[in-house]
Formats: C-alpha cells, sequence, structure tokens
C-alpha cells in the first residue's frame, strides 16, 4: 500500500483563515502562517492554501501571504483561488507555492488544464472539484467558492481532468463539508477507483475513523480536514499513530 498523507487546509478569506459548513457560516480560525508553521512542525504531509472568495471577489490569490507561508514551512504547499492562467500560475510557483489548485477556471475552459500541465508538469496542476448532490440528479460540480451549479457531473469529470492532464484530484463534498459525519466514500471510492491520479478527499472529517474509512473503504490517496485541526479537536500526531497501528501505511 503506497503511503497515504494528511493535509490540513487553509481557507483563506481577507487574509485570515476561516471555516464554515457547507461552505457558509464561516468563522475565524486563526492566522494562516502561524497554523501553517504548526502543522508543518506537527507531521503534516502537505498544507492546502485556498483563497475561497479569490474567484467571486475577481481578484488574485494573495501573494505576499504565499511568499509568507512558503518560508515558514518545509512541506509541499499547494495554493488555489482565482488562478486563471500560466501568468497565474508562474507567479504563485516562484512566491514558493509546490503545486496549484484550479475549479471554476478549470471548469470555464477546460483546455486550462492541459495549458498547465503541458508548461508546468503534470506533478504541480491539481484540480478541486466541489461537488453536491443535486435532487433528481447525479452529483453536481460547482465553481464559485461553491456558489454555482454547474452542468457537468462529477464522475465524469474527473475523468476528464485527468485525461487533459491534472496531477492530482481535490474532491470535496460540499454535503459533508463541516458535518464532522465522515466523508463522502460512495462518491470518493467510485472516483479512485477509476482514476490513475491520487485523490485527495476532503469534506466531513470529524473523528479518526473517518479517515480511517476514506482510506481503506474510500481509496482516497490523501486526507484533508481544516477545522478539527485548526480547534485542536485531533492532533496530526496522533491521527497518523492511530492509522498506522489500524494498518494504514503512513510516514510518521
Amino acid at each position: 500500500m503506497l503511503t497515504k498523507r494528511i493535509i490540513p487546509c487553509l481557507d483563506i478569506k481577507e487574509g485570515r483563515t476561516v471555516k464554515g459548513t457547507n461552505f457558509v457560516n464561516l468563522r475565524d480560525a486563526g492566522d494562516a502562517v502561524e497554523l501553517a508553521d504548526l502543522y508543518a512542525k506537527s507531521g503534516a504531509d502537505e498544507l492546502v492554501f485556498l483563497d475561497i472568495t479569490a474567484t467571486v471577489d475577481g481578484r488574485k490569490t494573495l501573494l505576499e501571504l504565499v511568499n509568507k507561508v512558503a518560508h515558514t514551512i518545509n512541506i509541499p504547499f499547494t495554493v488555489g483561488g482565482g488562478i486563471s492562467s500560466v501568468a497565474d500560475v508562474s507567479a504563485l510557483l516562484n512566491a514558493g507555492a509546490d503545486k496549484i489548485s484550479i475549479n471554476s477556471s478549470a471548469v470555464k475552459n477546460p483546455e486550462l488544464i492541459t495549458e498547465l500541465a503541458q508548461e508546468f508538469g503534470s506533478q504541480c496542476i491539481v484540480v478541486a472539484i466541489d461537488t453536491r448532490h443535486v435532487e433528481g440528479k447525479k452529483h453536481v460540480v460547482h465553481t464559485r467558492g461553491g456558489r454555482t451549479p454547474t452542468d457537468k457531473e462529477t464522475i465524469s469529470w474527473a475523468k476528464e481532468v485527468e485525461e487533459r492532464g491534472a496531477g492530482e484530484i481535490l474532491l470535496t463534498s460540499m454535503d459533508a463539508d463541516g458535518t464532522k459525519d465522515g466523508f463522502a466514500l460512495e462518491l470518493t471510492s467510485t472516483i479512485s477507483r477509476n482514476a490513475g491520479i491520487p485523490i485527495i478527499a476532503s469534506g466531513g472529517a470529524g473523528n479518526m475513523e473517518h479517515f480511517f474509512d476514506v482510506f481503506t473503504t474510500g481509496y482516497a490517496d490523501a486526507g484533508l480536514a481544516a477545522s478539527i485541526f485548526h480547534f485542536k479537536e485531533i492532533g496530526i500526531p496522533d491521527l497518523k499513530t492511530f492509522l498506522k497501528d489500524k494498518g494504514v501505511s503512513m510516514r510518521l
């Protein structure tokens, strides 16, 4: 079994880390640089930084903050929010990001995935998929920070982004987000088992068993969470030891 990854996520709004439920009711969760430093020192395998209002506000990701975080930590660092061009990606990589995450811009212009993969290599292109189950339909892709439903069905879109050159998928269940009731295991499993690239599962983590479930039943390559780490409900060293003891391959 390949080593599984634990990834804290910093959702950034106006320079601060925030966390909500089902993508709304945001509350402050602390200073982004301080949290990043804490996670790097406590054994996180990677860090994801999402400027969650950049697309909606029609602006670029906060480069200065990205630079500060990158100079504070020594683990791989993925940045997303407001990215829509080669120039945007170049600026973020130069600021210290290791990977970039695109969502709304990829849905709007799928060719962008291919363009970025060819320019920078698939290994640093993550496509984020925010998905919600819509009544009478299957899981539907949403954009603009989860605000706007699209005509794209989640499972087929996941296959398309892989074919277009994405190196990784960040799959967030909006239905599970912030609920702490567990990851969307059935959807995660369907996508993971049919993908040739790593799948990061996001949305719903509430306890250590949820991570075990998403790695074993959901076949995810990485588990991402925010509030349970930000508010110190679960410690990353304790989580990794728990998973290792249950037979999950972890880097301690």
